[in-house]
Order: structure tokens, then C-alpha cells, then sequence
């Protein structure tokens, strides 16, 4: 090549313009690059040679800008679709001659510029250019235009976030979804690659890390500051699907035919409904039905939801796939949409409603000497809570003497469950609300007469349904429990009593197990029991309903064994994965409490060591009914009583240390 023969070659990807100066050996050429830095090239690395053109490194940019008017993109297509259809292809001269009828160094130049930036009409083949098919240059425009939506939907987002974090009012779009899940995803499952969210918060100038993340969601608005990330990480619903809901408006506005045409009327009985003052899902009701003789016979009526449930609509498939309602302290997340749950479903004080009521009459032992369960209707008379039921028995009143006869007759099941091996344990319980997503509540259950009363009445109708299913050989979903290896008597009595006890009993409790197949509840000590008194709130009682009230009408039964077996195997799995968000929740809203209440002085008792030789062990906040772990720094005895203090409290890190108060400190904050 000539001296003084423009070149274009590239640095590092970027295209550069040189002169020839002069050759290098055999092989390569130094060129002096428009910048006047000299480069030593073999000739592979030359693109393209301006043949027919002599000029300085310092004319290079005149040069340049002398062809800048021709590199219009849009002519490239003009040409190819003169050259597509013969297939023809084409070089640089021969495309400076059909764009610009000349054929100059530099206009060929330019045509080279044009053939070799163009990604969509013409691909290089040797020496020349060849035109892309129709339907290549098609295919390759959508692409392109993809990548454009991409990345003004990108910049969209951006430009959201930025007036999202500067207070102002943001509708975001159905494209931001993908780009807000991955930065929820980088919170919620820290362990795996995220790119997308690492990329994201990089473009915002913040670190790619969980805890940043987390902080700007809350930024924006997208989650409070105590998203429940447990809840998030599950796969339990929190919203109703919309056929769902349509479905409980029609059956809300037209109930369907019921399918009970000879229900047992009962709503001559008087009917108390005993629970919590919170509590929305009413699905139990007590009567006592005064006999000849003084015997009194006991009612327990349970809520019908299958009234408005049919096995495979929609509403049961959501109830199947929910398994529970879950309680949480926030609130809570029904297992039919609230409209049903908290309305026809329930007993209702004052209306007429369709129940499942078990009856009984109890031998002077407290053993069940007789039994039937009916489809039926009833009217709850009254719509008392805990409270209203241990004021009542306290001051004696006689006014109603059903509640009288209600909890003696629970004192006389509770002493026969005794006579039969139950095992009991009663460890203080923790009720914690949180009010607008900030005001925690912890109140302390008390193990009181009336919560005792009800729950042996539950656990009566258990029994009952168990010992109907037995004799009749319905497969239900029974529930047992295996004889637990307890510590040796004498080994309890040298223990505390009260939590202390129970603790060490607790810890060798076997879980509890669900089939179709009946087995004695250890912990109960019941030869055979299943939960009917829940189809609100838990699917499994509400398949035993469907089970017993398919054969109370003398039709076959819904499920059959195998099919029963495999539904309750998917339902507890969920049941399952249900409590331990609660558990979680509970515990989390627990540390914010004692993280928010760190001057206080809390009186604890040690239950149980965690690990001995780590001076690790479990305490019991008694104020609050929490059991928390708690690190000695000296020896400890068991049932012994300590005053702490929170020394440091992270609840997203499920993190809580306490440190241990002298007396006179703990005197000091009750000042």
C-alpha cells in the first residue's frame, strides 16, 4: 500500500482511522492513527483500505466528517430491496455506485461503514455483501424492536422507582412485575443467584445484597417494614381467586338446595357458642337437654359448612389447597372467603342454622354411655366469650344452670381422659395481635375453667365421631398419638412442678399422626378420636363431615379409603407448612416486642438446658407465656427464677440475646 493510505482498523473494539507510513519487515505496516499515535499492524488487522486516497493523520477527521452526510442507515434498505429479489450480492464500490451513482475513495468508503454496521438487511461473505431473505430481515426487525420495548419498559421502571422514592404517587405496570419480583426474591430466598435483582439495585447505585433489597421495597412501598417473609416464602395463599369468590357471592345471594331433607329441628334447645371475643369464625355450640331423672343429656353442635360445600366445586378444591385457616398475629387468612366463613357458615347468634350436632349422656364415671349424630337445625341462644363463661361459674349464677351442669360434666371427662392414661400438659400460652401493623399486644391465656370446659367438649365430640366411624366402618382421618416414653415418675417428682414439669414431659411427647386407619390417642387417652369440631377453619373435619353425613343420609360414601388416605397425606403436608408460618410469625412479632420493650425487666424461669456444656438454655418469660433461649454466664439450676433484660434483639435474624439483671437493678424498674 501507498504512504499516506488511509486504513480503519480497531483498538480494543473501537474502529480507528490511520495512514500508511511505512512497512515493518516482511509482514506488517506502521500506521499513525488521527490521535498521531503510531501502531504497528499485520495485515488481518487492517478492515478496510481507502484505496485511491492520499492524506495526513491530521486530515483523517476532515475526512471522516466529509462522509458523515451518507451514512444514513435507511439507505441500506433501498438497496436491499433492490438486490433481494436476484439474490444479488454486493461490495462496497458497487454499493457506493447504487446509492450514490460515484464511486470516490471516500464515498466507498462510506458504503463500507454502511455494510459493515448493518445487522438487519446484508451479511458479509467473503469480499462482499450478501442480501438477507424477506423473512430473515422480518424476524431480525421484531427482535430489534423487542429490544427496544425492553429497554424503554427498563428506563420506565427506573424513572418509577426514582419519583416512587421521592414521595410521589406511582402506578406501576404489568412490565415492572418481573423486575419487582426479582428484587422480592433476592429478600426471600438470599441463598441462590439473582442477576437480575443485582443488576437492578446496581443501576440504582445500592449494594446487591438481601438487607438492601428489603429496604428499598419498604422505600417504595411495595412491602410495610415487617413484611412477614415467612408468608411470602410459603406457598399459602393469601388472596381468594376470583371464581372463588364469585362462587361464595352466589351461594351468599341463592343457597343451594340442602341436600339434608330430614334435619333433627333443635332450635327449641338453648345454644351457648363459647370463644374468644376476637374470634369471627363461630363453628361450635354447647346445649344441655334436661332429662326425666335429673340426667342431663349434652349437645354438641358443630357448624355445617357442607351445606354450602360441595365435594370438587371451586370453593371446596380452595379450601382443599388452603387446608387451614391461618391465624396470625396481623389477622387472619380464612380458609373459605370471609363473606361465607364469618356468615351463613357460622352459628350466628339469634338465626336459624344448619349444624352436625353430636349428642351424648355420660355414666357417673364420665365415660359415654350412649350417642347419636344428626344433620340438624339450631338457633344459638347467646354469644358469650371465655371471660363471660369463668363469670358466670364464678359467681354461680342460676339464671342459666346449663353452664353449671356444661363444666361440671367437663370436670368428670377430664377426670375419666385421667382414669384412662391421658397425659396432661399445661404450658403457658401467649396470645400476641399487632394493631395496624404496629401496636403488639401479648396477653397471657389463662388455663381458665371455661377454655378447659370447651375443649373438653370438643375432644368429646372426637370421640364420638371416632366411635360412630368404628361402628359403622367409615374411613375417616382418624388422629393417634403412640404411648410416649416419659421420664420415671420419681425422676418428675424431683423436677418443679408446674412448667418446669410439663417442659421436661413435653420434650418426649411423640407428634401426633393422621390416617385412615384408627388408633389410640396416648395424649388424649382416648382408644380412638378424630377432629370434627373445625370445618371452618380445618379441612380434614370438614371431610369427616362429608364422610358422616353422606352415611347419616344412607348414601356411599364420597371417598373411598385409598382416596381418603391420599387426600389427607396432601392436606397435612399444607397443614403442616401452615403452622410453622405461624409459629414463625408469632415468634417474630414476640422479638419486636422485647426489642421494642428493651428497658424493661423480665422475670423468667429456666425450664429445660439446651446445651449443658454450653450453658444454653430455654427460658420462660412468665409475664408473656414466650420460651426463649438464654445463654448462663454461671451455674443454673432448674425451675430456678431470674430477672433479664433484652441486651440485643434482631427478629429478621430470628436473633434474641437477654443478659441477666442483679436484684437491686430489677427492684429499680419497678420504681
Amino acid at each position: 500500500m501507498e504512504k499516506g493510505t488511509p486504513i480503519e482498523f480497531r483498538v480494543q473494539g473501537e474502529r480507528r482511522l490511520a495512514v500508511i507510513d511505512r512497512p515493518e519487515g516482511k509482514k506488517k505496516w506502521i500506521v499513525i492513527d488521527e490521535r498521531g499515535q503510531a501502531h504497528s499492524l499485520p495485515p488481518q488487522r487492517i478492515e478496510y483500505a481507502i484505496e485511491g486516497e492520499i492524506c495526513k493523520p491530521t486530515e483523517l477527521t476532515a475526512l471522516r466528517a466529509g462522509i458523515e452526510d451518507y451514512l444514513d442507515p435507511s439507505s441500506l434498505e433501498v438497496a436491499w430491496e433492490l438486490l433481494v429479489e436476484d439474490g444479488t450480492g454486493v461490495t462496497p464500490g458497487e454499493l457506493a455506485q447504487l446509492l450514490f451513482s460515484d464511486t470516490s475513495p471516500s464515498l466507498c468508503y462510506a458504503a463500507h461503514l454502511l455494510l459493515a454496521d448493518d445487522k438487519v438487511y446484508f451479511k458479509k461473505k467473503a469480499e462482499h455483501y450478501e442480501p438477507r431473505s424477506a423473512t430473515q430481515v422480518a424476524e431480525i426487525k421484531h427482535q430489534q424492536e423487542v429490544e427496544r420495548e425492553r429497554l424503554r419498559e427498563k428506563e420506565g421502571f427506573f424513572n418509577r422507582v426514582r419519583e416512587a422514592l421521592a414521595g410521589e404517587a406511582v402506578e406501576w405496570q404489568e412490565s415492572d412485575r418481573a423486575r419487582l419480583e426479582a428484587i422480592e426474591k433476592l429478600v426471600l430466598y438470599p441463598e441462590q443467584t439473582h442477576r437480575l435483582a443485582q443488576e437492578l439495585l446496581e443501576a440504582l447505585g445500592r449494594t446487591a445484597s438481601p438487607q438492601t433489597a428489603l429496604e428499598l421495597l419498604v422505600e417504595l412501598g411495595r412491602w410495610s417494614p415487617h413484611e412477614n417473609l415467612f408468608l411470602r416464602r410459603s406457598s399459602f395463599p393469601t388472596y381468594f381467586p376470583q371464581k372463588v369468590l364469585d362462587v361464595a357471592q352466589q351461594r351468599l345471594q341463592s343457597p343451594p338446595p340442602d341436600s339434608e331433607r330430614d334435619r333433627l329441628d333443635l332450635t327449641h334447645l338453648k345454644v351457648y357458642t363459647i370463644d374468644d371475643e376476637s374470634t369471627r369464625e363461630i363453628d361450635d355450640g354447647l346445649s344441655v337437654e334436661f332429662l326425666e331423672g335429673g340426667t342431663a343429656k349434652l349437645w354438641i353442635h358443630i357448624a355445617d359448612p357442607t351445606r354450602l360445600v360441595a365435594i370438587g366445586d371451586d370453593l371446596d378444591l380452595e379450601a382443599r389447597r388452603r387446608s387451614t385457616s391461618l391465624y396470625l398475629p396481623t389477622g387472619t387468612i380464612p380458609m373459605f372467603p370471609e363473606a361465607l366463613a364469618t356468615g351463613p357458615m357460622s352459628l350466628v347468634q339469634g338465626q336459624v342454622c344448619s349444624a352436625l350436632s353430636f349428642s351424648t349422656t355420660l355414666d357417673n364415671t364420665g365415660a359415654v354411655l350412649d350417642y347419636s349424630i344428626h344433620a340438624s337445625l339450631i338457633k344459638p341462644t347467646y354469644r358469650l366469650t371465655y371471660d363471660d363463661v369463668d363469670e358466670m361459674l364464678e359467681l354461680g349464677i342460676t339464671a342459666e344452670p346449663e353452664i353449671e351442669r356444661l363444666a361440671t360434666l367437663a370436670d368428670l371427662r377430664r377426670s375419666w381422659r385421667h382414669s384412662q392414661g391421658s397425659i396432661d400438659i399445661r404450658m403457658p400460652e401467649a396470645s400476641i395481635k399487632v394493631k395496624g401493623n404496629e401496636e403488639i399486644e401479648i396477653d397471657l391465656l389463662d388455663d381458665s375453667r371455661s377454655r378447659q370446659l370447651v375443649a373438653e367438649m370438643m375432644i368429646l365430640a372426637g370421640e364420638i365421631a371416632g366411635r360412630y366411624a368404628l361402628e359403622h366402618n367409615i374411613p375417616l382421618p382418624f388422629r393417634g398419638q403412640a404411648q410416649p416414653e416419659l421420664p420415671p415418675e420419681e425422676e418428675l417428682l424431683l423436677l418443679p412442678a408446674g412448667p418446669v414439669r410439663f417442659c421436661a414431659m413435653r420434650c418426649r411427647m411423640p407428634r401426633s399422626e393422621m390416617g385412615i386407619t384408627p388408633n389410640r390417642h396416648a395424649g388424649l387417652g382416648l382408644e380412638i378420636y378424630t377432629q370434627v369440631t373445625s370445618p371452618i377453619r380445618r379441612y380434614t373435619d370438614l371431610l369427616a363431615h362429608f364422610q358422616l353425613k353422606a352415611h347419616l343420609r344412607g348414601e356411599p360414601l364420597p371417598f373411598e379409603p385409598s382416596q381418603l388416605q391420599e387426600l389427607i397425606f396432601s392436606v397435612t403436608s399444607s397443614a403442616y407448612e401452615a403452622t410453622l408460618v405461624e409459629r414463625q410469625t408469632n415468634r417474630y412479632w414476640g422479638l419486636e416486642y422485647l426489642r421494642r420493650h428493651s428497658d424493661r425487666v423480665w422475670t423468667a424461669l429456666m425450664l429445660r438446658w439446651l446445651q449443658e456444656d454450653n450453658n444454653l438454655a430455654l427460658i420462660l418469660l412468665e409475664d408473656l407465656g414466650l420460651e426463649l433461649p438464654h445463654r448462663f454466664n454461671r451455674n443454673a439450676n432448674l425451675g430456678e427464677r431470674l430477672n433479664v433484660r433484652v441486651a440485643s434483639a434482631d427478629p429478621r435474624q430470628d436473633f434474641i440475646r437477654f443478659r441477666e439483671c442483679l436484684p437491686e437493678e430489677a427492684a429499680a424498674s419497678m420504681i
